[in-house]
């Protein structure tokens, strides 16, 4: 059967003291009613027990406190606190199942109600009585509707952003493993191209081993970044890059054939770490670009730390006349900086095509 629900007991606690409690004031409180007598108070604690199950079947509850009730008032028992027991009933239908079957249970419901307004000595009749009868009715399935449709509404958004934050996780991870992957393998290209052009067996072998290092690298920051989604994966696993590498990045794209000039103004220090890890990965992109795109193999990178910034520029010569089309690199990392608050610029500027980037830095460490 399962474990009862704490609220429902709760409830079910309370409506039963609410009825044995008031049933003797209402006991000869008008001539025209019967007496409460055993039979009575079985019937009025029958509808307030009964809505102990109205979490888990709220039907049958609402059958075995509809029938209370009603039996109740056609033996012309007094009005009274057994009609809240009722509305306990319907709301809780209304609240727990969909609303066409919800609806017939309740016109149901009230089908039955409607019958002691004609019968019992204290009723009004129609269609005075029908008023009453139907509130009773409407108005907790109305409630009980609205909040039903309030969970439903909390659950979907809940959904949504749960599926949201899914989506965001495989962007991230995606991009993560486009800028590592990517940065490897242009620098391996770039080092097989060398070795397929030189004539002498030394240079080749360099050029080898060049290659070597650069997939050795590659496959490590690619196990590095695949450790944040393994499970269990716990502060032990190897550190995450950050602008501390920077003259490590710069040293393997000179390795490939680049030459990079690398200027850092301002004291460096440390960074939050989605804050570093955007920054180089931005770096780390755009010498990725200039590897496969750049002419004249030469870049300039620029790393400005202010007080609640860091401003990041990468430049470099572009071939004449080239067309220029946002790839989904760049597209990434204009997507991971704005999503810390900053902002990146890429595009030809005079012979030139510079990446800059500003990142809130959070105020000086």
């Amino acid at each position: 059967m399962g474990k009862l629900r704490l609220e429902d007991v709760g409830v079910s606690a309370a409506l039963t003291a609410l009825v044995l409690v008031s049933l003797p004031f209402l006991d000869g409180s008008s001539a025209v009613d019967r007496p409460v007598d055993a039979l009575g108070y079985t019937l009025a604690v029958a509808a307030a027990a009964g809505t102990l199950f109205r979490t888990r079947w709220p039907v049958p509850t609402l059958g075995v406190v509809t029938a209370a009730t009603v039996g109740y008032l056609l033996l012309a028992f007094p009005y009274g606190p057994v009609m809240v027991c009722l509305a306990v009933a319907v709301y809780s239908l209304a609240r727990r199942r969909p609303l066409r079957p919800a609806l017939v249970w309740a016109a149901g419901t009230l089908a039955l109600l409607v019958i002691p307004v004609f019968t019992h000595p204290a009723g009004l009749g129609a269609p005075a009585g029908l008023v009453p009868a139907s509130a009773f009715v409407a108005v907790p399935f109305s409630i009980g509707v609205a909040r039903r449709t309030w969970d439903e509404a909390r659950s979907t958004q809940r959904a949504a952003e749960e599926q949201q934050a899914r989506d965001d996780e495989r962007l991230r991870l995606a991009h993560e493993v486009h800028d590592v992957v990517g940065h490897g393998l242009a620098a391996i290209q770039m080092q097989a191209d060398i070795a397929l052009h030189l004539g002498r067996p030394d240079d080749a072998t360099a050029a080898l081993g060049a290659i070597s290092r650069a997939a050795n690298e590659a496959l490590t920051e690619l196990r590095t970044t695949l450790a944040d989604i393994r499970p269990g994966s716990g502060p032990e696993r190897a550190p995450t890059a950050g602008l501390a590498n920077l003259e490590v990045l710069a040293q393997r794209v000179r390795s490939a054939g680049v030459a990079v000039d690398l200027a850092v103004t301002g004291t460096p220090r440390t960074l939050p770490d989605a804050v570093d890890l955007a920054a180089y990965r931005v770096l780390q992109e755009s010498l990725t670009n200039v590897v496969k795109h750049g002419a004249g193999a030469a870049a300039r990178v620029e790393v400005a730390y202010e007080p609640d910034a860091v401003r990041l520029a990468v430049r470099n010569p572009r071939p004449s006349g080239a067309a220029f089309v946002a790839g989904f690199g760049i597209t990434g990392m204009r997507h991971r900086v704005e999503s810390l608050g900053g902002r990146l610029d890429a595009g030809p500027v005079d012979e030139s095509f510079e990446v800059r980037a500003a990142l809130p830095a959070g105020g000086v460490a």
